[in-house]
């Protein structure tokens, strides 16, 4: 409920921002554009106050490690941000070729910096997009079986994904006594106030 919650809220920012005075030229784009942004910074930040010793954690043996959220979302990020436009990434062999479960156990460093260019390639990926390209059909393969679906399905899913794997690192953070970066104080504010608390 918070991810759809934080995800309506962004949507609506626009449309008050049009009462106020005249809306963006995207508004629907620029909303999901504002919120992605922010969720990129917030796992990066999060990956980066996490140390290596770490990275093989999980709460529970049912669940993922560190490492293996890191390489997911890197993979993640390439198969839904391809979808927004002509510009397709380039990803190296050894990437595409190794399994999951080996590319968990890479060094913290390779992990952050692969992550991290997968964030800059989904801006560049956003920035060709405007409000009529969303409603454009794509193809997307998965396990083999391709179907057709629309940008804007892919930008939402997108949002979805770091949104969700965003509150999972956060949850990991906390219960090795690591604040997560909405968690810590923003600076400015009196009192203390963290990045956790809705905008007044």
């Amino acid at each position: 409920m918070k991810v759809s919650r934080s995800l309506i809220l962004a949507l609506a920012i626009p449309a008050s921002l049009a009462a106020q005075g005249g809306p963006p030229a995207n508004p629907i784009t620029a909303a999901f554009r504002g919120r992605i942004t922010t969720l990129e910074r917030n796992l990066a930040q999060a990956f980066d106050s996490i140390p290596e010793r770490l990275f093989s954690y999980k709460p529970t043996p049912a669940q993922l490690t560190i490492g293996y959220i890191a390489q997911h979302l890197a993979s993640d990020n390439y198969l839904f941000c391809n979808a927004f436009g002509d510009k397709k990434a380039t990803v190296d062999a050894e990437e595409t070729s190794t399994a999951d479960s080996v590319k968990a156990r890479w060094p913290r460093e390779k992990l952050v910096t692969r992550l991290k260019a997968s964030f800059a390639f989904c801006q560049e990926a956003l920035a060709q997009l405007d409000d009529a390209k969303l409603a454009e059909t794509v193809s997307l393969t998965l396990g083999g079986n391709t179907r057709q679906t629309t940008r804007a399905a892919m930008v939402l899913g997108h949002a979805l994904d770091i949104a969700d794997h965003y509150s999972q690192l956060a949850n990991y953070m906390r219960l090795n006594g690591i604040l997560p970066p909405t968690a810590l104080p923003r600076p400015g504010r009196s009192g203390g106030a963290s990045r956790d608390e809705p905008p007044t």
